[in-house]
């Protein structure tokens, strides 16, 4: 079955997170199991040509194109792209669109329609109720179309699930399956040595509340004053004010700031440094960096409106905060060795159980076979 996986944006420095990082997961593991699977998206920030392939997955890259810079990455585009989209998508037994209100996955979305071609869409909390205009106009445009006409929509959480369907009520929307985020199992779980380490790894921007962490040094620091502070991730927009607060707050020395950690084996390497792995953000729907934290047995700290609050609650995987002001105190916790060893075992497991990538893919074939019944898959 040939599979094309279409997002935004892949960046040398995976700016444009999330999305892509799920994308590429579902592509390496969907080619595992025979299949053929290819990312399509923009490419930005490359020096040379566009990469073909991407972490051993096969791309069709196309030269990024910023027509609308202040709405950043909703505002860029590839007129080549665009019109290449109709006939790729037409020689596709399904496209499997990362959607958002953009110029590149919405407009492929349409083309899938178009051409008749089984479509799959997969929103990560992006496309919910707003009161925005120029949203709503991109909703009237095209959104509410394609979430009515899909093949399937698939969600993360129950909240994503009413939300998007919220999008476009009082109409039906397409039907609905839950698919969560998965990552590949690990080895045994780590057990933390030496001095305290803190981890912050995701984009630094100021829905991530990259500010929060450092907020919370001083107060780790009083108890622990050898421990580190590490900051990982590409900018996007918040590095230049979070730095200042550390200096500010007469912490910067404690504070690593390492920049984007390039590939899966290094950012795992990282991960399992950690004795905690702290994400106070407002805005993910399901963080794939949370669950490759938990998956190497390193504890979380997260904000209660993540997708995966419960899920880390429920388990006893880490600490759910209420808000950045409560980081310090769910650190401290997690840094006493005996509540770490306890939130590291549950962490582990709870992937296990319930996250790893065999297990999402099962499902995603599963929906593949419904709405592409006369295209069988290779097992």
């Amino acid at each position: 079955m040939r599979i094309l996986h279409v997002v935004t944006l892949h960046t040398p420095t995976h700016a444009f997170g999330g999305p892509t990082r799920v994308a590429l997961s579902l592509c390496r593991g969907l080619r595992e199991r025979g299949e053929e699977a290819t990312l399509i998206a923009l490419g930005d920030g490359f020096p040379g040509p566009l990469p073909r392939q991407v972490e051993e997955v096969p791309a069709r890259l196309f030269r990024a194109r910023h027509v609308l810079p202040r709405f950043e990455v909703s505002g860029i585009t590839s007129p080549s792209l665009l019109a290449r989209a109709w006939r790729l998508a037409r020689s596709a037994d399904v496209v499997h669109v990362h959607l958002m209100r953009d110029l590149i996955t919405l407009p492929f979305a349409l083309a899938a329609l178009a051409a008749g071609t089984p479509l799959v869409l997969q929103t990560h909390g992006m496309v919910d109720p707003t009161e925005k205009r120029v949203a709503r106009l991109v909703d009237a445009l095209g959104v509410r179309r394609v979430l009515r006409r899909a093949d399937a929509v698939l969600y993360l959480t129950d909240r994503e699930r009413r939300e998007t369907a919220a999008v476009v009520a009082p109409a039906p929307i397409a039907p609905q399956h839950r698919l969560v985020n998965g990552v590949a199992a690990q080895p045994e779980r780590r057990t933390a040595q030496g001095p305290p380490v803190i981890l912050y790894l995701a984009r630094i921007q100021e829905g991530k509340r990259p500010g929060d962490f450092v907020a919370a040094m001083p107060a780790v620091l009083a108890r622990h004053p050898d421990a580190r502070f590490v900051l990982a991730g590409p900018d996007t927009g918040a590095l230049a004010e979070t730095l200042a607060r550390a200096e500010a707050l007469g912490v910067r020395g404690a504070l690593h700031h390492i920049g984007p950690v390039d590939g899966r084996e290094a950012v795992m390497a990282l991960l399992r440094s950690a004795h905690v792995f702290v994400l106070p953000s407002v805005q993910d729907a399901f963080s794939v960096s949370v669950l490759e934290a938990m998956s190497v047995g390193t504890p979380v700290v997260v904000t209660g409106t993540t997708g995966l609050a419960p899920d880390v609650a429920r388990a006893g995987a880490g600490r759910v905060i209420p808000d950045g002001s409560a980081v310090a105190d769910a650190v401290l916790d997690l840094l006493d060795p005996a509540a770490n060893e306890k939130s590291s075992s549950a962490a582990f497991e709870l992937v296990r159980a319930d996250f790893t990538l065999g297990g999402v893919l099962d499902t995603l074939q599963r929906v593949y076979a419904r709405v592409a019944p006369r295209r069988p898959l290779t097992r």
